[in-house]
């Protein structure tokens, strides 16, 4: 039926599962660096576009209110 149909998180779900197969030393070193770091990638797909731009408002309202209390 639509199991041929593959949303684009998907595809790159797949993929990605694919690269861990292939190189598991590669992603031993990026588990520690995304420990460090966190990833923007992983984030924003877990949250979808709604859940972006109400980050990006928070965003933006926490700099204007910071800005009318400390400047």
């Amino acid at each position: 039926m639509q199991d041929n149909k593959e949303t684009p998180e998907q595809k790159r779900e797949i993929l990605r599962q694919q690269e861990l197969k292939g190189n598991p030393t590669g992603n031993l070193n990026d588990a520690f660096n995304r420990a460090n770091n966190g990833s923007l990638v992983d984030l924003v797909g877990s949250l979808g576009w709604k859940g972006t731009g109400i980050l990006i408002l928070v965003i933006i309202l926490g700099i204007i209110i910071y800005s009318v209390f400390f400047y």
